[in-house]
């Protein structure tokens, strides 16, 4: 297993401190399944703890954030920029086209192929995202859903893109209100796949959700990151005030002149949409930042109600880098 360990002393790079132990050759392969996770709500400075623990440890950053997948609008879903990227390796962030999907399953396999990749290099791998349906993929398995037809995808899509996905999303509380509750109306991609698991198989997605079959779940340290709400609330509207000023609204733009959809699944995260209804004259600026804020912080409020609810998570408060750190001391990891 890994050791972590406080050191408050600047180091120079490439230089090692004796108090913080390096990965030894051979020792992440005998100890391959403890994997340390960052989790809490969006705008809780995940990436900037990442890069705490990368100043003390070789590590590789794994996304674990669903939108953060899409490679044509890394502004309004605020991936690590290029100067957070330089300081080490970073995965699975923008390697998506607007139109492709990504599921739960699919993200295991991608995370798994990094993860075995960070084994093989001596590396730390340290996964961050706020998606914590990607995270319990790994940690416990995945739901054995048996393969939707397709001519029932066909069509619930098609009622979808006649109906929209907010009249679908009514008829889902109708039979799953338990999945229902957790995804929004908006949701076009997992209102759908919720819709046409029952259709198929007759039962609600949540019944195979809670009968998920067993895989060679990973060992998963997690440690959630928290913010006081109101400290978080100023700066979700901070962080998009910043968004706006680096040119979201020519991202989404250029994004557009690309992928001519709104149903695409790159669409769906929030930012996306509401500045499309901007671009489209549906709404002036204010109005669309206004809405894209009130929905990142119900969407917060959502993110830290899931983790709330993992007893195994280890809180620390956010952007207090030694209480990270002691964190992970205090689990008498072991490198050798």
């Amino acid at each position: 297993m890994w050791f972590c360990s406080v050191c408050s002393k600047s180091m120079e790079p490439g230089k090692t401190d004796e108090s913080v132990p390096s990965l030894q050759p051979g020792s992440a392969e005998r100890e391959a399944s403890r994997i340390i996770c960052l989790v809490g709500a969006t705008g809780t400075g995940k990436t900037a703890a990442a890069l705490t623990l990368a100043r003390h440890y070789p590590v590789t950053v794994i996304n674990a954030d669903s939108r953060q997948v899409y490679k044509d609008v890394p502004i309004i879903t605020a991936q690590p920029d290029s100067g957070e990227q330089s300081q080490c390796p970073h995965r699975l962030y923008g390697f998506l086209e607007m139109r492709e999907t990504i599921s739960a399953g699919r993200f295991m396999d991608e995370a798994r192929r990094e993860l075995a990749a960070c084994r093989e290099q001596g590396r730390l791998g340290v996964l961050v995202g706020g998606t914590g349906l990607y995270l319990r993929a790994l940690g416990g398995g995945l739901a054995d859903i048996p393969e939707v037809p397709g001519e029932i995808r066909e069509e619930v899509l098609r009622r979808c893109a006649a109906q929209g996905s907010e009249i679908l999303h009514a008829r889902l509380m109708e039979v799953d209100p338990e999945y229902a509750v957790k995804i929004h109306p908006r949701d076009r991609q997992r209102v759908c796949r919720a819709l046409e698991v029952h259709q198929a198989s007759g039962r609600p997605l949540s019944w195979w959700h809670a009968h998920r079959r067993s895989t060679q779940g990973l060992d998963l340290f997690i440690v959630g990151l928290r913010l006081d709400r109101r400290e978080l609330h100023d700066r979700l509207a901070q962080r998009i005030g910043q968004m706006l000023e680096l040119g979201a609204v020519r991202e989404i733009e250029q994004a557009w002149r690309i992928c001519p959809d709104r149903e695409a699944p790159g669409f769906s995260g929030i930012g996306c949409r509401e500045l499309l209804d901007y671009c489209s004259g549906a709404t002036t600026l204010d109005q669309a930042r206004d809405l894209w804020l009130f929905r990142t912080r119900a969407y917060a409020k959502r993110q830290e109600t899931w983790f709330n609810n993992i007893s195994e998570v280890q809180w620390v408060r956010a952007g207090d880098e030694q209480e990270l750190l002691r964190c992970i001391a205090r689990q008498k990891l072991n490198l050798s």
